[in-house]
C-alpha cells in the first residue's frame, strides 16, 4: 500500500477496494467487519477504516456456511 493511511474514511476506502460505499457501511453496519479492527467511529462520528486490517480479512480462510 506504499505510504497509504492506514486509517480512511469511507470514500477513500471505496476507491481503493473498489467496493460501493453502500457497501462497506452495510459491511460495517450488520457486523461483517469487525469494530476496532477493520473500522472504528472517531471522535466526530466519522467512520474511519482499517486498509491493512481489511487486507488481511479478505486473506483470510472463507467462514463454513452452512446450506
Amino acid at each position: 500500500m506504499g505510504n497509504a493511511s492506514r486509517w480512511v474514511l469511507v470514500r477513500r476506502f471505496a476507491e481503493v477496494t473498489g467496493y460501493s460505499e453502500n457497501a462497506v457501511r452495510h459491511k460495517v453496519k450488520n457486523g461483517t467487519w469487525v469494530q476496532g479492527r477493520i473500522w472504528r467511529k472517531a471522535p466526530d462520528g466519522r467512520i474511519f477504516l482499517n486498509l491493512a486490517e481489511f487486507e488481511r480479512w479478505v486473506e483470510s480462510e472463507p467462514r463454513a456456511t452452512c446450506f
